[in-house]
């Protein structure tokens, strides 16, 4: 009989343990699960904003959602980078992400903007509570990507937030 010409994966040994990289691909998720959220949500506003600051907010709303849009992939990608799947349905994101679903009816376009400054503040709060093990983990890459994404959500809810002030 034949030998097998089978060859098998070689395991991980990126310098993080099994441990860690499953507990950081697990908040990874939970920030994909955000971004993918918010990400929706700012879309859904873009398609549906109205009243004397439509042009302004729809265009806003648009430089958003791309940011937004651009940003899932990186952060998936880091999770199959640690060797684990990237969560990719909507029931997966319903139960992973603390953002929640855009209302039904869209609301008036002030009431759309504090939704928004509430979703960024929420997806830069579960960035901010993975930072810790990343970096006792050494894993820098996710690290500077937790980084990167605090920087544009902690920005965007200040010029969202900049819009409500009377």
């Amino acid at each position: 009989m034949a030998k097998s010409s089978e060859k098998t994966v070689p395991s991980i040994n990126i310098g993080i343990s099994e441990k860690d990289r499953t507990a950081i691909a697990e908040g990874l998720s939970r920030l994909l699960a955000d971004t993918y959220t918010l990400y929706l949500t700012t879309h859904n506003f873009h398609w549906n904003v109205t009243g004397p600051m439509f042009n302004t907010l729809h265009l806003m709303f648009m430089a958003q959602y791309t940011e937004l849009w651009t940003a899932v992939d990186p952060v998936a990608e880091r999770i199959r980078s640690l060797g684990h799947f990237a969560p990719g349905s909507y029931a997966q994101f319903s139960k992973l992400a603390s953002v929640p679903d855009a209302p039904a009816n869209p609301p008036k376009a002030l009431e759309m903007v504090r939704i928004l400054v509430s979703g960024h503040e929420a997806v830069a709060r579960t960035a901010r509570e993975l930072f810790p093990l990343a970096d006792d983990a050494g894993d820098q890459p996710t690290a500077d990507l937790l980084t990167q994404r605090l920087t544009v959500h902690e920005k965007t809810a200040w010029m969202l937030r900049s819009l409500l002030e009377e």
